[in-house]
Protein backbone atom coordinates (compact mmCIF):
# COMPACT_ATOMS: atom_id res chain seq x y z
CA UNK A 1 0.00 0.00 0.00
CA UNK A 2 2.79 2.44 0.92
CA UNK A 3 4.61 1.62 -2.33
CA UNK A 4 1.50 2.30 -4.40
CA UNK A 5 0.82 5.57 -2.60
CA UNK A 6 4.41 6.72 -3.10
CA UNK A 7 4.30 6.01 -6.84
CA UNK A 8 0.88 7.70 -7.15
CA UNK A 9 1.41 10.84 -5.09
CA UNK A 10 5.10 11.63 -5.79
CA UNK A 11 4.41 13.04 -9.30
CA UNK A 12 1.61 15.20 -7.87
CA UNK A 13 3.97 16.47 -5.19
CA UNK A 14 6.59 17.19 -7.85
CA UNK A 15 4.07 19.12 -9.96
CA UNK A 16 2.85 21.36 -7.14
CA UNK A 17 6.19 22.00 -5.43
CA UNK A 18 8.04 22.78 -8.67
CA UNK A 19 5.41 25.39 -9.54
CA UNK A 20 5.70 26.93 -6.08
CA UNK A 21 9.51 26.98 -6.21
CA UNK A 22 9.51 28.69 -9.61
CA UNK A 23 7.14 31.40 -8.39
CA UNK A 24 9.33 31.95 -5.31
CA UNK A 25 12.46 32.18 -7.49
CA UNK A 26 10.80 34.80 -9.68
CA UNK A 27 9.81 36.80 -6.62
CA UNK A 28 13.16 36.58 -4.84
CA UNK A 29 15.84 36.34 -7.55
CA UNK A 30 16.15 39.37 -9.80
CA UNK A 31 18.16 37.83 -12.61
CA UNK A 32 16.40 38.01 -16.02
CA UNK A 33 18.84 35.54 -17.61
CA UNK A 34 17.68 32.83 -15.19
CA UNK A 35 14.18 32.96 -16.65
CA UNK A 36 15.22 32.97 -20.32
CA UNK A 37 15.25 29.89 -22.52
CA UNK A 38 18.55 28.78 -24.16
CA UNK A 39 19.50 30.69 -27.30
CA UNK A 40 21.12 28.34 -29.81
CA UNK A 41 24.47 27.06 -28.61
CA UNK A 42 25.16 30.11 -26.45
CA UNK A 43 26.02 28.95 -22.92
CA UNK A 44 24.15 30.50 -19.98
CA UNK A 45 25.86 33.08 -17.74
CA UNK A 46 28.21 31.47 -15.21
CA UNK A 47 25.92 32.04 -12.14
CA UNK A 48 23.08 30.27 -13.97
CA UNK A 49 25.42 27.53 -15.12
CA UNK A 50 26.67 27.01 -11.55
CA UNK A 51 23.08 26.71 -10.31
CA UNK A 52 22.21 24.17 -13.02
CA UNK A 53 25.32 22.11 -12.30
CA UNK A 54 24.37 22.07 -8.62
CA UNK A 55 20.73 21.03 -9.22
CA UNK A 56 21.71 18.47 -11.89
CA UNK A 57 24.23 16.95 -9.49
CA UNK A 58 21.52 16.71 -6.84
CA UNK A 59 19.14 14.90 -9.20
CA UNK A 60 21.91 12.53 -10.30
CA UNK A 61 22.76 11.72 -6.69
CA UNK A 62 19.10 11.18 -5.78
CA UNK A 63 18.53 9.10 -8.91
CA UNK A 64 21.40 6.82 -7.97
CA UNK A 65 20.33 6.56 -4.34
CA UNK A 66 16.80 5.53 -5.38
CA UNK A 67 17.05 3.61 -8.65
CA UNK A 68 20.45 2.28 -7.65
CA UNK A 69 18.91 0.57 -4.62
CA UNK A 70 16.47 -1.26 -6.87
CA UNK A 71 19.26 -2.59 -9.08
CA UNK A 72 21.42 -3.61 -6.14
CA UNK A 73 18.46 -5.29 -4.47
CA UNK A 74 17.66 -7.35 -7.56
CA UNK A 75 21.28 -8.39 -8.01
CA UNK A 76 21.52 -9.46 -4.36
CA UNK A 77 18.31 -11.49 -4.64
CA UNK A 78 19.77 -13.31 -7.63
CA UNK A 79 23.13 -13.87 -5.92
CA UNK A 80 21.51 -15.16 -2.73
CA UNK A 81 19.26 -17.44 -4.80
CA UNK A 82 21.98 -19.00 -6.93
CA UNK A 83 24.90 -18.85 -4.48
CA UNK A 84 23.51 -18.80 -0.93
CA UNK A 85 26.73 -20.20 0.53
CA UNK A 86 28.65 -17.09 -0.51
CA UNK A 87 25.99 -14.37 -0.25
CA UNK A 88 23.34 -15.48 2.28
CA UNK A 89 25.39 -13.91 5.08
CA UNK A 90 27.96 -11.15 5.22
CA UNK A 91 31.10 -13.23 5.60
CA UNK A 92 33.08 -10.09 6.37
CA UNK A 93 31.25 -9.52 9.67
CA UNK A 94 33.73 -8.99 12.52
CA UNK A 95 34.02 -11.24 15.55
CA UNK A 96 32.99 -8.39 17.88
CA UNK A 97 29.70 -7.93 16.02
CA UNK A 98 28.96 -11.66 16.12
CA UNK A 99 29.70 -11.81 19.83
CA UNK A 100 27.46 -8.80 20.42
CA UNK A 101 24.60 -10.43 18.48
CA UNK A 102 25.02 -13.67 20.43
CA UNK A 103 25.01 -11.83 23.77
CA UNK A 104 21.90 -9.85 22.79
CA UNK A 105 20.15 -12.99 21.60
CA UNK A 106 20.82 -14.71 24.92
CA UNK A 107 19.58 -11.68 26.87
CA UNK A 108 16.41 -11.36 24.79
CA UNK A 109 15.79 -15.10 24.98
CA UNK A 110 15.32 -14.83 28.75
CA UNK A 111 12.40 -12.44 28.21
CA UNK A 112 10.92 -14.41 25.32
CA UNK A 113 10.95 -17.80 27.05
CA UNK A 114 10.63 -17.53 30.84
CA UNK A 115 10.26 -20.73 32.84
CA UNK A 116 7.10 -22.64 31.99
CA UNK A 117 6.64 -21.08 28.53
CA UNK A 118 5.11 -23.29 25.80
CA UNK A 119 7.60 -24.89 23.43
CA UNK A 120 7.02 -25.34 19.69
CA UNK A 121 8.98 -27.19 17.04
CA UNK A 122 11.25 -25.38 14.59
CA UNK A 123 9.01 -26.03 11.56
CA UNK A 124 5.88 -24.87 13.39
CA UNK A 125 7.72 -21.79 14.64
CA UNK A 126 8.85 -20.78 11.16
CA UNK A 127 5.34 -21.20 9.76
CA UNK A 128 3.87 -19.17 12.62
CA UNK A 129 6.29 -16.27 12.15
CA UNK A 130 5.85 -16.33 8.36
CA UNK A 131 2.07 -16.08 8.88
CA UNK A 132 2.56 -13.25 11.37
CA UNK A 133 4.71 -11.26 8.94
CA UNK A 134 2.06 -11.64 6.24
CA UNK A 135 -0.97 -10.69 8.34
CA UNK A 136 0.68 -8.59 11.06
CA UNK A 137 -1.67 -10.14 13.62
CA UNK A 138 -0.27 -11.29 16.97
CA UNK A 139 -1.75 -14.53 18.33
CA UNK A 140 -0.91 -17.07 21.02
CA UNK A 141 1.73 -18.74 18.83
CA UNK A 142 3.73 -15.62 17.91
CA UNK A 143 5.93 -15.19 20.99
CA UNK A 144 6.62 -18.94 21.53
CA UNK A 145 7.56 -19.21 17.85
CA UNK A 146 9.82 -16.17 18.14
CA UNK A 147 11.45 -17.69 21.21
CA UNK A 148 12.13 -20.93 19.34
CA UNK A 149 13.70 -19.24 16.32
CA UNK A 150 15.71 -16.88 18.53
CA UNK A 151 16.95 -19.94 20.40
CA UNK A 152 18.10 -21.36 17.05
CA UNK A 153 20.01 -18.10 16.44
CA UNK A 154 21.74 -18.50 19.82
CA UNK A 155 22.70 -22.06 18.92
CA UNK A 156 23.79 -21.13 15.42
CA UNK A 157 26.12 -18.35 16.60
CA UNK A 158 27.49 -20.07 19.69
CA UNK A 159 31.28 -19.81 19.62
CA UNK A 160 31.29 -18.46 16.04
CA UNK A 161 33.85 -15.72 15.40
CA UNK A 162 33.84 -16.00 11.62
CA UNK A 163 30.73 -16.76 9.55
CA UNK A 164 32.92 -18.53 7.01
CA UNK A 165 33.34 -21.23 9.65
CA UNK A 166 29.60 -21.97 9.64
CA UNK A 167 28.87 -25.09 7.61
CA UNK A 168 27.69 -24.26 4.11
CA UNK A 169 24.41 -26.14 4.42
CA UNK A 170 23.57 -24.26 7.64
CA UNK A 171 24.09 -20.73 6.33
CA UNK A 172 20.74 -20.56 4.53
CA UNK A 173 18.89 -21.70 7.68
CA UNK A 174 20.81 -19.22 9.82
CA UNK A 175 19.94 -16.38 7.45
CA UNK A 176 16.27 -17.36 7.51
CA UNK A 177 16.27 -17.48 11.31
CA UNK A 178 17.97 -14.09 11.55
CA UNK A 179 15.48 -12.61 9.09
CA UNK A 180 12.45 -13.99 10.93
CA UNK A 181 13.71 -12.74 14.29
CA UNK A 182 14.55 -9.28 12.97
CA UNK A 183 11.31 -8.69 11.09
CA UNK A 184 9.13 -10.10 13.86
CA UNK A 185 10.78 -7.99 16.55
CA UNK A 186 10.61 -4.86 14.36
CA UNK A 187 6.90 -5.37 13.68
CA UNK A 188 6.14 -6.05 17.33
CA UNK A 189 8.14 -2.97 18.29
CA UNK A 190 6.26 -0.75 15.82
CA UNK A 191 2.92 -2.09 17.05
CA UNK A 192 4.01 -1.60 20.67
CA UNK A 193 3.38 -5.29 21.35
CA UNK A 194 6.78 -6.44 22.54
CA UNK A 195 6.65 -9.05 25.32
CA UNK A 196 7.02 -7.72 28.85
CA UNK A 197 10.65 -7.48 29.86
CA UNK A 198 11.96 -6.51 26.44
CA UNK A 199 13.54 -3.07 26.16
CA UNK A 200 12.83 -1.22 22.91
CA UNK A 201 16.32 0.25 22.72
CA UNK A 202 17.95 -3.15 23.26
CA UNK A 203 15.68 -4.69 20.62
CA UNK A 204 16.57 -1.95 18.12
CA UNK A 205 20.30 -2.48 18.69
CA UNK A 206 19.89 -6.24 18.34
CA UNK A 207 17.96 -6.04 15.07
CA UNK A 208 20.36 -3.40 13.77
CA UNK A 209 23.34 -5.69 14.38
CA UNK A 210 21.55 -8.58 12.69
CA UNK A 211 20.77 -6.48 9.62
CA UNK A 212 24.48 -5.78 9.17
CA UNK A 213 24.85 -9.55 8.71
CA UNK A 214 21.85 -10.20 6.45
CA UNK A 215 21.32 -6.89 4.65
CA UNK A 216 24.60 -6.11 2.94
CA UNK A 217 25.82 -5.28 -0.54
CA UNK A 218 29.36 -6.04 -1.76
CA UNK A 219 31.30 -3.05 -3.08
CA UNK A 220 31.58 -4.58 -6.57
CA UNK A 221 27.76 -4.72 -6.83
CA UNK A 222 27.52 -1.01 -5.94
CA UNK A 223 30.17 -0.13 -8.52
CA UNK A 224 28.51 -2.24 -11.22
CA UNK A 225 25.10 -0.62 -10.67
CA UNK A 226 26.61 2.89 -10.57
CA UNK A 227 28.41 2.25 -13.86
CA UNK A 228 25.24 0.84 -15.45
CA UNK A 229 23.22 3.91 -14.44
CA UNK A 230 25.96 6.27 -15.59
CA UNK A 231 26.45 4.56 -18.95
CA UNK A 232 22.70 4.35 -19.51
CA UNK A 233 22.36 8.09 -18.92
CA UNK A 234 25.30 8.84 -21.22
CA UNK A 235 23.82 6.77 -24.03
CA UNK A 236 20.13 7.65 -23.78
CA UNK A 237 20.20 11.22 -22.47
CA UNK A 238 19.31 13.06 -25.67
CA UNK A 239 15.83 11.62 -26.17
CA UNK A 240 14.89 12.31 -22.57
CA UNK A 241 16.32 15.85 -22.63
CA UNK A 242 14.45 16.72 -25.83
CA UNK A 243 11.16 15.38 -24.44
CA UNK A 244 11.54 17.13 -21.09
CA UNK A 245 12.91 20.40 -22.47
CA UNK A 246 10.81 20.87 -25.60
CA UNK A 247 7.77 18.60 -25.69
CA UNK A 248 6.11 18.97 -22.28
CA UNK A 249 5.42 22.69 -22.48
CA UNK A 250 4.29 24.82 -25.39
CA UNK A 251 7.32 27.06 -24.83
CA UNK A 252 10.96 26.00 -24.49
CA UNK A 253 12.10 25.22 -20.96
CA UNK A 254 13.86 28.12 -19.24
CA UNK A 255 16.87 27.79 -16.95
CA UNK A 256 14.78 28.71 -13.91
CA UNK A 257 12.15 26.11 -14.74
CA UNK A 258 14.78 23.42 -15.11
CA UNK A 259 16.45 24.38 -11.84
CA UNK A 260 13.10 24.43 -9.99
CA UNK A 261 12.05 21.01 -11.26
CA UNK A 262 15.47 19.51 -10.51
CA UNK A 263 15.59 20.97 -7.01
CA UNK A 264 12.14 19.55 -6.21
CA UNK A 265 13.01 16.18 -7.78
CA UNK A 266 16.14 15.97 -5.63
CA UNK A 267 14.29 16.86 -2.42
CA UNK A 268 11.33 14.54 -3.13
CA UNK A 269 13.47 11.53 -4.02
CA UNK A 270 15.74 12.02 -1.02
CA UNK A 271 12.70 12.25 1.27
CA UNK A 272 11.38 9.02 -0.24
CA UNK A 273 14.78 7.37 0.34
CA UNK A 274 14.71 8.32 4.01
CA UNK A 275 11.22 6.84 4.33
CA UNK A 276 12.21 3.70 2.42
CA UNK A 277 9.71 4.32 -0.39
CA UNK A 278 10.36 3.66 -4.09
CA UNK A 279 9.58 6.49 -6.50
CA UNK A 280 10.31 7.23 -10.15
CA UNK A 281 12.87 9.92 -10.97
CA UNK A 282 11.41 10.35 -14.46
CA UNK A 283 7.85 10.72 -13.17
CA UNK A 284 8.76 13.33 -10.57
CA UNK A 285 11.01 15.35 -12.87
CA UNK A 286 8.49 15.31 -15.76
CA UNK A 287 5.70 16.35 -13.40
CA UNK A 288 7.90 19.10 -12.02
CA UNK A 289 8.53 20.44 -15.53
CA UNK A 290 4.79 20.43 -16.24
CA UNK A 291 4.20 22.27 -12.95
CA UNK A 292 6.67 25.00 -13.90
CA UNK A 293 5.04 25.34 -17.32
CA UNK A 294 1.68 25.95 -15.66
CA UNK A 295 3.19 28.38 -13.15
CA UNK A 296 4.96 30.20 -15.97
CA UNK A 297 1.71 30.34 -17.97
CA UNK A 298 3.50 28.65 -20.85
CA UNK A 299 0.91 25.90 -21.24
CA UNK A 300 1.50 22.20 -21.75
CA UNK A 301 1.32 20.00 -24.84
CA UNK A 302 -1.69 17.72 -24.49
CA UNK A 303 -0.30 14.90 -26.65
CA UNK A 304 2.91 14.61 -24.64
CA UNK A 305 1.12 14.75 -21.29
CA UNK A 306 -1.33 12.08 -22.46
CA UNK A 307 1.49 9.80 -23.60
CA UNK A 308 3.37 10.32 -20.33
CA UNK A 309 0.26 9.55 -18.27
CA UNK A 310 -0.45 6.43 -20.32
CA UNK A 311 3.12 5.28 -19.78
CA UNK A 312 2.77 5.82 -16.02
CA UNK A 313 -0.56 3.97 -15.86
CA UNK A 314 0.48 1.05 -18.07
CA UNK A 315 4.05 0.49 -16.87
CA UNK A 316 3.20 -1.17 -13.54
CA UNK A 317 0.50 -3.63 -14.71
CA UNK A 318 2.43 -4.53 -17.86
CA UNK A 319 5.58 -5.24 -15.85
CA UNK A 320 3.56 -7.32 -13.36
CA UNK A 321 2.01 -9.32 -16.20
CA UNK A 322 5.33 -9.83 -18.01
CA UNK A 323 7.08 -10.82 -14.78
CA UNK A 324 4.38 -13.32 -13.84
CA UNK A 325 4.30 -14.78 -17.36
CA UNK A 326 8.08 -15.10 -17.55
CA UNK A 327 8.26 -16.70 -14.11
CA UNK A 328 5.48 -19.18 -14.93
CA UNK A 329 7.10 -20.08 -18.26
CA UNK A 330 10.48 -20.57 -16.57
CA UNK A 331 8.96 -22.85 -13.92
CA UNK A 332 7.16 -24.88 -16.59
CA UNK A 333 10.40 -25.23 -18.56
CA UNK A 334 12.35 -26.36 -15.48
CA UNK A 335 9.66 -28.88 -14.56
CA UNK A 336 9.63 -30.36 -18.03
CA UNK A 337 13.41 -30.48 -18.43
CA UNK A 338 13.98 -32.14 -15.06
CA UNK A 339 10.78 -34.20 -15.03
CA UNK A 340 9.43 -32.54 -11.89
CA UNK A 341 5.77 -32.48 -10.88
Amino acid sequence: ADTGKALLFSPIIGFVLAAVVLLLMKALIKMPALFDSPKGNTPPPWPVRALLVLTCTGVSFAHGSNDGQKGMGLIMLILIGIAPVAFALNLGTGADTLQRIEASAISIQAALAPAGSPVVTEDVARKALTAFLKKKQVDASTVPALAQINSDVVSGLKGVNNLADVQSEKRRDLRLDLYLVTETLNNLNKADKLPAGLDKVAVSKYTGDIKSVTTFIPVWVKVAVALALGLGTMIGWKRIVVTVGEKIGKAHLTYGQGASAELVAFATIEAADMLGLPVSTTHILSSGIAGTMVANKSGVQGDTIRNVLLAWVLTLPVCVLLGATTFAASLLLVFRVFGLH
